[in-house]
């Protein structure tokens, strides 16, 4: 039975492979919309019944403002490279919540949320733009369903795909909760180094397609990463490791973010005219 696991496994892998788009990264991923989205508008919704949005105008619409602009320019993209179906997928929702916590997060399908205690480290528009773009592209890249994926394959691997029917549902909710970081806080995901990475290179084209200016970015991961100098780290930094080699990263790949998004957009207009 083990063997059987192990070669279904082994199709899996194969038979789920893809690519992202833009950065060609490939990526195993079995997880279909359909059994994602459902579950992730719920929690969504269940996450604002509990808890308090921002009674601040200003900033509550400059999220939702930078939110739609920058969401916009990757459905354009998306549409203009044929991926209409994934374009369609997205419900785009941005909220702000009144909460001191430095964080900011992006469940699939497009679930935004801010939470006022990051607004002074991003400082202004572009600052927004940065950390906006870096949480869209999660969920552009797929991330969550591709961590929910990897939990899959090494729960049938523990179980060479023998899951008794009784334990179906409570199998399933486990790895829902394990890959969205559920169990520790609605919307902490917790990404590897390359998915930060793919999220950081992503989203400063999108801010950059939405007309922001990119060099900010890299400004907005240093004054985060500052607060955790002699004193607990942003949340945002808890799962999101910042340091030198990140910050400069972000300061190389913008002359490449800036000829890709000026190309990206030249594409999209004319698909738009």
């Amino acid at each position: 039975m083990k063997k059987i696991g192990t070669f279904f496994l082994i199709i899996f892998f194969f038979v789920s492979c893809s690519s992202v788009p833009i950065t060609g990264r490939k990526r195993v991923n079995f997880v279909s919309d359909s059994e994602v989205l459902p579950t992730s508008f719920a929690h969504y919704k269940d996450f604002l019944e509990e808890n308090t949005l921002s009674k601040n105008k200003i900033m509550t619409r400059q999220v939702k403002d930078v939110g739609k602009n920058i969401s916009t320019a990757v459905d354009v993209f998306m549409r203009a490279n044929k991926m209409i179906s994934e374009a369609d997928s997205y419900e785009w929702e941005f909220n702000l919540i009144d909460d001191d916590k430095v964080n900011a997060w992006c469940m699939p399908g497009g679930k935004v949320v801010f939470y006022t205690g990051i607004i002074p480290i991003c400082l202004n528009e572009d600052g927004i733009a940065a950390v906006m773009g870096h949480e869209i592209a999660h969920a552009f890249a797929k991330h969550g369903q591709e961590r929910m994926s990897q939990s899959k394959l090494q729960q049938l691997s523990r179980e060479a795909l023998a899951l008794g029917t009784s334990k179906k549902s409570e199998t399933a909710k486990q790895i829902w909760n394990t890959s969205f970081g559920i169990g520790t806080g609605l919307g902490m995901l917790k990404f590897s180094r390359v998915h930060e990475q793919e999220a950081d290179r992503l989203g400063l084209i999108f801010m950059l397609m939405a007309g922001y200016d990119g060099a900010e970015a890299a400004h907005v991961w240093s004054r985060m990463s500052s607060l955790s100098e002699g004193k607990s780290s942003p949340e945002i930094l808890s799962t999101h490791p910042s340091n030198s080699s990140r910050i400069e990263d972000l300061k190389n790949y913008l002359p490449t973010a800036k000829k890709m998004a000026t190309q990206f957009m030249k594409k999209a207009n004319t698909f738009i005219n």
